[in-house]
């Protein structure tokens, strides 16, 4: 039943038109009839739990239904959260300056949540950072993410109305991010989307993955950004990166900057941390933090009850296989 209701939840949000798109661009790359790409996107939803952007994002119309069956799904990542992570526990995660007062220590940097501070407040703050970052307190893929500097501070009292109009509660300063990192792209702080597992003993990483803007403030994925998927015990980048247009880039095109064999800084560090942050909420055993590394270390941007999970095109690795059997040796759904 939990199964239906979540394929019934996500086929009343469904955008067509974007989903005829997406078939679209897949019968463009590989000569494929679109209407042969749309039936077999709604076999691949009803039988792997694929969203059609997974269909895309991890080339099933290249794949084989043994390889099929080897792919973490959003339906799939979905059993997991809603299994292990307590619902009453949720909005700990969920809702953003809540999250940042249980793990302000690991943040490494100020922030103000606007439903509880006053104008006032907010004037002092921006006194003393700039720049700064405006959060949605309950967005999800960065929307309602913003970067407010300079001459946007001058008229603090206005940008707070603004703000409010805008729902956007939480103020944060601006993480400096290590050098190293910023050699990626110096316009976004490059990010990496770590998922852990709690068992009640061991924190187990399930995946690293490292995140970078290519132009943009911010190094999401949905607005322009691109990922690759790390060796999770050492950090390293065996393969390129892709953007969701499946761009695939083994350089960063705005700065040269090598993909393939980056190691990400102080990754030592990074494991060290989330031993310690995944056993703060056991009720929420399965995470995906988003870790940014500053010169001092690394520092939590958010933790998500609800993540998805980011896989390799097999046009990039020549891997048909996806991380299903991984997360299954950990992880009973």
């Amino acid at each position: 039943m939990k199964r239906i209701r979540h394929y019934v939840s996500r086929l009343i949000s469904l955008d067509v038109s974007n989903m005829l798109a997406v078939a679209r661009a897949i019968s463009k790359r590989n000569g494929t009839p679109v209407i042969a790409i749309l039936l077999d996107m709604v076999w691949c939803s009803l039988v792997y739990q694929a969203g059609y952007l997974d269909y895309e994002e991890f080339e099933f119309n290249v794949l084989s239904r043994a390889e099929r069956r080897t792919w973490i799904t959003s339906g799939n990542a979905n059993s997991i959260v809603v299994k292990y992570n307590q619902r009453e526990y949720r909005e700990r995660f969920y809702d953003k300056p809540t999250f940042n007062t249980t793990f302000d220590k690991w943040l490494g940097r100020a922030w103000l949540d606007l439903r509880t501070a006053s104008e006032a407040d907010f004037v002092e703050f921006v006194a003393h950072h700039d720049p700064i970052m405006v959060k949605v307190v309950d967005s999800m893929s960065g929307a309602g993410i913003e970067k407010h500097g300079g001459s946007d501070l001058a008229d603090a009292p206005a940008l707070y109305r603004q703000l409010m109009d805008k729902r956007q509660f939480l103020v944060e300063a601006f993480l400096e991010q290590h050098s190293g990192m910023s050699a990626l792209c110096p316009t976004s702080v490059n990010s990496l989307r770590m998922i852990t597992f709690f068992d009640g003993a061991d924190v187990h990483v399930m995946e690293a993955v490292l995140r970078m803007g290519n132009g943009a403030e911010v190094d999401n994925y949905g607005r322009g950004g691109m990922y690759t998927v790390l060796d999770e015990n050492t950090g390293i980048a065996s393969y390129g990166a892709f953007d969701k247009f499946a761009n695939t880039f083994t350089v960063h095109p705005q700065t040269g900057t090598p993909i393939v064999g980056f190691q990400v800084p102080l990754y030592d560090e990074v494991l060290a941390m989330l031993n310690t942050v995944s056993r703060i909420i056991p009720e929420i055993p399965y995470v995906g933090w988003d870790v940014a590394i500053t010169p001092n270390g690394p520092a939590i941007i958010e933790g998500n009850y609800n993540t998805g999970v980011f896989q390799m095109k097999p046009s990039l690795t020549g891997i048909k296989t996806g991380l299903l059997p991984k997360f299954r040796e950990v992880i009973d759904f």
